[in-house]
């Protein structure tokens, strides 16, 4: 997707790391409580240290929705986190980003067309009544639109089981019946990320043969109509850049550096980086596990580098190490920066607003509906 982010003056990218801190501590505390901060946890520590609130993608979209006082929502995150700020929040609050060019790569493995093209391919194939569609949180307002219309949900890496269980009817928890009744689906078109997909089915008891991959780019997902109709699971071929990275001799290379350590990685690596791990889950999962290991323990992390050297600056009774030894960040999150922080926060302060991310109110009425019922399922 084509954003366009125009040059900061120099009064920006000239300026040192005191004055820009300088800079937006006064305007930070002359917005008081007009505005709100979200940082997601990859993002580089000038901006994380003004959030107001931290958190992965599913926390910080609970977090978007329950600030109702603030009028300006500053999402230091990536472009789909800040549409789904937007359709969560309300109409008196526009939400922020910093840097219009902080995208995300898996999420453009996927685009609406794409995604209607496989749903039609599918409903010449099988009973399409019975294909819930869901979403990863790491996708455009479009897409999430697409899945609220055709009876599915959103999900992130923190309750990706709970809304396949949902999804397939393997349970829904009680009060929580306003989503709709479980048991609509047996088969589920999951995208964009394969990896999560599989690993969260595997962990659900699936195995690899209810499994395949859709190629959007052959017919038919370069799958025949018995595939079609066999699988469960309809994985989307797309992938996290960051996470993909990360194969299974970092494991061996660093068991045989810690014989004792632990290993937790994301559910966005790979399925054989995931059975090698000791402990797989969501970035807070991650936070937790290292948060929880015993004092002195040795952890190597399958996830974004920022997180993995803040872990280790805020344990210094653990030892946190990144499993890839070129520690590849996020390039797309990695463009939020104190000068853009600085910008956007300055011009609020003088009635302007930069860089709004805005979803069109139909796409926006479609999203809400699968934002919600990921909200209410878990």
């Amino acid at each position: 997707m084509l954003r366009l982010q125009g040059q900061l003056d120099e009064r920006y990218t000239d300026a040192s790391s005191e004055d820009l801190d300088a800079r937006i501590a006064v305007a930070k505390s002359t917005l008081g409580d007009r505005v709100f901060i979200l940082g997601h946890h990859y993002q580089r520590d000038e901006v994380i240290r003004w959030a107001d609130a931290r958190g992965d993608s599913y926390r910080l979209s609970v977090l978007a929705q329950e600030a109702e006082k603030a009028e300006y929502i500053v999402f230091c995150g990536v472009h789909f986190m800040a549409e789904s700020a937007d359709v969560l929040t309300g109409d008196h609050q526009q939400v922020i980003l910093p840097d219009l060019n902080a995208g995300c790569s898996m999420a453009d493995m996927a685009d609406l067309d794409e995604v209607e093209e496989a749903w039609e391919a599918l409903a010449a194939t099988t009973d399409i009544s019975r294909v819930i569609p869901i979403t990863y949180m790491n996708s455009s307002a479009a897409l999430k639109a697409f899945v609220g219309r055709h009876g599915g949900a959103v999900c992130t890496s923190t309750n990706a089981r709970a809304v396949l269980d949902w999804a397939l009817g393997k349970g829904l928890r009680a009060g929580k019946e306003s989503v709709g009744a479980s048991g609509s689906g047996d088969k589920v078109l999951f995208f964009p990320d394969q990896h999560l997909g599989r690993n969260t089915g595997l962990a659900m008891g699936y195995g690899l043969d209810d499994m395949r991959v859709w190629n959007p780019r052959f017919e038919r997902g370069g799958l025949t109509e018995a595939d079609c109709k066999d699988a469960t699971l309809l994985l989307w071929k797309g992938h996290c850049s960051v996470h993909q990275r990360f194969r299974p001799e970092h494991i061996e290379a660093f068991r045989a550096e810690h014989p004792d350590g632990i290993v937790v990685t994301h559910p966005e690596c790979s399925y054989e980086v995931c059975q090698m791990a000791d402990h797989v889950g969501s970035t807070d999962f991650i936070i937790r596990t290292v948060n929880e290991a015993p004092v002195g323990a040795t952890i190597g992390v399958g996830t974004e580098i920022h997180l993995v050297n803040r872990l280790n600056d805020e344990t210094p009774d653990k030892t946190v190490l990144s499993l890839d030894p070129l520690v590849c960040p996020c390039s797309t999150m990695f463009r939020i920066d104190a000068p853009h922080l600085c910008w956007v926060l300055e011009n609020l302060v003088e009635g302007q607003v930069v860089n709004r991310i805005a979803v069109d109110p139909n796409t926006a009425e479609g999203a809400r509906v699968a934002l919600q019922r990921m909200l209410e399922i878990v």
